[in-house]
């Protein structure tokens, strides 16, 4: 079984509108509301590719329903740990300049943290779990290092997506995947990438350091794949793009099924592209018959 981990999950509130004023009212002219969380975008994913798979993390209040009853919707079964406070709003302003104002989570009890901690604990050998996005204020990421170590030691695989300080932390677990993005890449080398060959040469450095595959997304210029065995590079897809909130997650969710499924890491690959991809042409997440359209039109040349 798959699981994702999403320690501060949200509703996206988008709001669209021409422009801001601040200072007087506004009246937008649509709005949206979606269950936010990497994770929970990686579970949405899987389980449009037709992948069962359980969502878990923090949740609490009405807003923490309002994501349940999401998940309940789409046929994707969770195991979340109830919190007494509300699972925050972030608000995503579209207008001549796109703003984004984040909340910062409810606070997390000992108590409930290790409720999750003894549910990562019962599994297994034959479980993968993705852990995936920003940890509640209180606890800090740091608290991933621990939850991540005790999943490993039940023989779970674990994909890690994360930034900065907590990837290169969850390198000593030998993720499955990590995904940064190359600035991100960069950023943790403290170097601006400017070629393929120097992406390549630094994702390998990540490798080095614990990750069994690295795939460095580059927005419109492509992804690259670095493993032990050689490096693959999907050509970019041309498109209209319209989001590129839950492409990373979607490119994680492609990934890791296919994986699970078949071990076959190119495949695996091409079906991250492909999801990915089609999020970045969609509104939402993309549909399944989306991401297999797409996925004919992925071409991967080893390096």
């Amino acid at each position: 079984m798959i699981y994702t981990v999403t320690l501060n999950p949200s509703i996206d509130y988008i709001v669209r509108l021409d422009k801001v004023l601040i200072g007087s009212v506004n009246r937008m002219d649509s709005d949206d509301k979606f269950a936010g969380g990497k994770g929970i975008n990686v579970s949405r994913v899987l389980k449009r590719l037709g992948i069962e798979n359980t969502a878990t993390g923090f949740i609490g209040g009405f807003t923490g329903k309002f994501i349940t009853d999401i998940l309940e919707e789409e046929g994707i079964s969770s195991h979340f740990v109830e919190v007494e406070q509300d699972t925050r709003i972030n608000v995503k302003i579209k207008a001549d300049a796109e703003t984004e104002i984040n909340g910062p989570g409810p606070e997390i009890s000992h108590q409930k943290l290790e409720e999750l901690k003894s549910f990562l604990s019962s599994l297994t050998s034959e479980d993968t779990v993705v852990f995936a996005g920003s940890s509640p204020k209180n606890l800090g990421n740091v608290v991933y290092k621990e939850l991540i170590g005790l999943t490993r030691k039940t023989g779970a695989q674990v994909v890690c997506d994360f930034e900065g300080q907590t990837l290169l932390d969850s390198l000593e677990f030998e993720p499955l995947l990590v995904k940064p993005n190359n600035h991100e890449l960069g950023d943790i080398f403290g170097v601006k990438l400017e070629s393929l060959d120097q992406i390549e040469s630094y994702a390998r450095q990540i490798l080095d350091k614990g990750a069994q595959h690295v795939i460095i997304s580059m927005a419109g210029d492509g992804a690259l794949l670095v493993t032990q065995e050689g490096a693959y590079f999907a050509k970019p897809i041309k498109g209209d793009v319209k989001n590129s909130v839950g492409a990373g997650d979607s490119m994680v969710a492609g990934f890791t099924g296919e994986f699970v499924r078949s071990s076959d890491v190119i495949q695996a690959f091409k079906w991250g592209v492909a999801c990915g991809t089609a999020t970045t042409f969609s509104d939402d997440l993309a549909t399944a018959d989306f991401i297999k359209e797409i996925y004919e039109k992925v071409e991967v040349e080893k390096i």
